[in-house]
This record gives C-alpha cells, structure tokens and sequence, in this order.
C-alpha cells in the first residue's frame, strides 16, 4: 500500500509537470473544477486547501485523481481531505509542502475522444520552471530516489522485525508491552542513577521503556548519564518517556536546573490563535528532551476543556473548543514530529468532560457516540492525520457507547473506534495502570489481561509488574490470549522503535536477543 501510495503520489506530479490526462476515470462525471494548494500529507490523509471551486461537489474528481482513497472529506468549506486505507505512509515527498497545483476543467466531449480534464501544476514556492525541462527531469527522478530509498527501508525494517521477533522468547515479547517507572523496575525508592541494580533488573524484566518522573530528574549530566546507562542495558532500544506537555505539567521544564525552555499552559498557547506556537512548543520540547536522551513525550494533551468542575485538566488544554483544540493539537504534533521525538494524544476518548479524576477513582463520561464525534474525538482526529505515534487511553467509562461501566483502558469498544473508525494504525498505550479508577476494581495482572484483550500495545505502569507479566504469560499459557495477538503488538512496538531509531536496522541486531 505504502509503494502504491507513493506511486499516485509521483504519476500525479510527473502527470501534471507535462499537462497530461492522468485519471482512466476521465469522461465518466462532469468533474468541478477547483484550486487549491497541498497543505501536507500526513499518515492516513492528503490535505487540500482550496481556493476557489466547488469543494462540496469535488469528491468524485478528486478520487479519480487519487485511485486508492476510500473516503473524500469536505472538512471545511476551502479545505478538502483525502484518506486512504491499509499500512501507514510514514515518509512523504518534501515537495508537497511546496508546490501550488491548478486544477483547469475543459469542456467534455466523449464522443470526440476529448480530455475531460486538465490538469496543470505550477511549484510557485517550489522553484519549479515549465521553461527547464532538465530541472524538472532532475526534480522527477530525485523524487522517484526518494521513494526507491522508501521502499528499500521499510523492508529493512520487516526484515529486521521479524529478525528480532524471532530470537524473544514469549516473556521477552511479552516485557516489551510494558513502560514502567525506574522504581517499579528496580524497587528502589527513588531513581537518580543507572547502574548495576537497573541492568540486573533489565535481564530479569526486558521491559519495552522506562518513563522518569521529576524525582528523578536532578541535572542535565545526572539525567543524560542515568538515560544512556539505561539504554546501554537493554538488549533492545528503550522508549524514554516522560510526561512533557510545558506549563503545570513539566517534569524536565519546571526544574530550572535543567536548563531546558518553560512554556506557559496550553490554554495560553490556545488563547492566541496562533498555530505556529503550537507547533514551537512541539519542536522545542521534542528537541530539548531529544538532547538529553528521551525519545517519547507524553503530550500533546487533545482533551477539550468542556466542564467548569473537571479537576484534572483544566489548562492542560489548549481550550474550551472543538476546532481550536484540534488545529492546536494537530501543530503540536508536527513539531514533535519535525524534532525527532515520539509524541501521544491524550486522553482518548476525552477526558475535559469529566467531573471526577480517574487517579482517584471511577470517572465517567456521561456521551452518546455521536457526541463524541462532534467534540471530543475532534481534536484526537486532527492529531491521528497530523502523524501522532502514541495515543494515551484514558480510564474514562463511557456507558453510552460500552453498555457497561469498563473504562475505555480496557473496553475493546473504545478501542476498537480509535483505530477502526478513527482510523489510528499506531500504538496504543493505557494511562497509568497504578490509577485507582483501575487498582478499585482489578488486580494488575487481571487488568494486564483486559488490557491485552482490548486491544492495548503498551501498557503504563501497573501497580505490580511482576504480577501483570505473570498474568498475561498465564494468559497466553491457557489459550486467553494467543501467542500472535502478543506478537502482533511487539511487531509494532519494534517497528515503531526502528523507525525512531531507538533500535538500529542492522542484519546482526537481532544477535544477543533471547
């Protein structure tokens, strides 16, 4: 799908550079006409901003133009957005960003054999001459490069994938669906160093990532030295996470001896109007924490800040509305993205409408589905087609749409809409599993299990790892859960982790694994 993909991609481009017919399509629909310029492609979506045209009436042409789509979505009234189906499209042509594209209606005639359409491009910030042929061969076959070196490393990564899944054992496997603090790893009170203690731990429980908290964070040596010892440990890259959204919540921003830059909340960023901070503060904090050794963020927030008594989010959000959280999160996103590190939308399915705390206790969002799609699964699907890698699951029950009181953590429901009707390929991660909204009702291993069931990657922090590791070997050893569901979440975790380049992609790598 993904070459496929490319491929649209290149003859669309090659097509309109010499003003071809491009669509086999051509003569059957008096398509509109409409101009616009490509925003960006993100994973699952291409994004149209269109200026002139019937876009309300333009899904036929535009899926002529792009064979592969499966929906056609007329966000807004100048906007027009195109998704497609199957494997994530992870790298994308930089000209995109670029090029300004006309799209010129002529007349129809199929009894004449003529072209019912015409398209025609022009790279008005690309740099991109009709009049220099040689440029635009030399451009073409740059692109067509780009994607051959696309091809090639995505089955380098399948390869080394299957290399490493191959070489774990089942416990193996199992461990790296498991983030977990440097205390629950190691039983220590505190965490400020890596040593012996934390290797130890490392060979007896290979966990997938450690995520520190500002206990531990002292100085910048101290926790640069603390990350890399940790990571030179481990058979297999570890995700570093931390919980850096800026503003209240700042592990790293919030201790001055860090050194790092400190943001205000994100209701202030919100309030501005201003996207490009939004983005700015993805690619500051990506970056900075990139430096010290994190490769994971826990943030963007994409909660809506709905109700006057919820507790816990508050200014976390970028604001009190739909579209303005969402345009928000979306930048977020790409700046996070453009740094390097990994980021996470959180708390699907919404955790701004809540009245009560899920650290605390049972919290509920009292939402029909359709309610959600027109609030709080706004800004999550602006952040999905912006290339968010993580989404954070909330322990939020939503009886409306579940029929029962599970939360949306552990409910194969809730899940089932993130990435089915939503449409996220990524990982899946529980919020902390030591929550009492969890703890009240299940053991760590019964959760471990539900969550697995539901189908969650990654599962934060139980309460007691030992005892969730034993639950879901003891899962897999009765035939609950199958050895493939396990083995189809660490795929993506190792995908996810080379892609990063968390973990190399060498043909020996695997070695030593086991």
């Amino acid at each position: 799908m993904k070459r496929a993909f490319c491929i649209v991609i290149i003859s669309l481009f090659i097509l309109t550079l010499f003003g071809c017919a491009h669509s086999e399509n051509a003569g059957e629909a008096d398509y509109p006409a409409f101009t616009g310029t490509v925003r960006e492609v993100w994973e699952h979506s291409l994004m149209i901003d269109v200026t002139e045209g019937d876009i309300l009436a333009s899904s036929d042409y535009v899926e002529a133009i792009f064979p592969d789509a499966i929906e056609i979505t007329a966000a807004e009234e100048d906007q027009v957005q195109v998704w497609y189906d199957g494997e994530i499209f992870e790298s994308y042509p930089a000209y995109v960003h670029a090029v300004s594209y006309e799209i010129v209606q002529t007349a129809q005639n199929e009894e004449a054999g003529e072209t019912s359409q015409e398209e025609q491009l022009t790279a008005e910030e690309g740099g991109i001459s009709e009049e220099d042929p040689a440029e635009e061969e030399s451009d073409i076959k740059e692109i067509e490069a780009d994607v051959a070196e696309e091809t090639q490393t995505g089955d380098d990564v399948s390869v080394e994938v299957a290399e490493l899944l191959a070489a774990m054992t089942l416990e193996e496997q199992i461990c790296q669906m498991f983030i977990v603090t440097p205390e629950q790893l190691t039983g220590v009170s505190v965490a400020t160093r890596a040593g012996s203690t934390t290797q130890e731990a490392l060979q007896t429980y290979p966990v997938g990532g450690i995520v520190y908290f500002a206990d531990n964070l002292v100085t910048w040596e101290q926790c640069s030295e603390m990350i890399a010892n940790s990571q030179s440990y481990s058979k297999i890259g570890l995700f570093i996470a931390v919980d850096e959204e800026g503003g209240t919540v700042a592990r790293i921003g919030n201790n001055s001896a860090m050194g790092t830059t400190s943001f205000p909340n994100m209701k202030t960023i919100g309030d501005s109007g201003d996207t490009e901070e939004a983005r700015s503060v993805g690619y500051i904090i990506g970056s900075e924490i990139g430096e010290l050794g994190f490769n994971l963020d826990f943030a963007p927030v994409a909660d809506i800040d709905s109700n006057p008594d919820n507790p816990v989010i508050g200014d976390r959000s970028f604001g009190t509305d739909a579209s303005v959280v969402s345009e928000m999160v979306a930048a977020a996103v790409q700046g996070f993205r453009e740094s390097g590190t990994l980021c996470t939308l959180k708390h699907f399915p919404g955790h701004g409408d809540t009245a009560t705390d899920s650290h605390e206790g049972y919290t509920e969002l009292n939402k029909t589905l359709e309610e959600l799609y027109q609030v709080e699964f706004v800004p999550f699907q602006s952040g999905i087609a912006a290339g968010a890698d993580f989404v954070m699951v909330g322990h939020i029950s939503v009886p409306q749409v579940t029929g029962d009181d599970v939360p949306a953590s552990l409910s194969g429901t809730m899940i089932d809409i993130l990435k089915n009707d939503l449409g996220f390929g990524g990982l899946v991660i529980t919020d902390s599993m030591q929550m009492e909204a969890v703890t009240d009702r299940w053991s760590s291993g019964e959760a471990a299990v539900m969550a697995v069931q539901a189908g969650v990657d990654v599962i934060l922090m139980p309460e007691n790892l030992e005892e969730a590791v034993s639950g879901l070997l003891d899962a897999v050893r009765s035939g609950e859960i199958t050895e493939e569901r396990i083995a189809g979440s660490v795929q993506k975790i190792l995908e996810t982790k080379i892609r990063a380049g968390i973990v190399a992609v060498e043909s020996d790598a695997a070695e030593g694994v086991g």
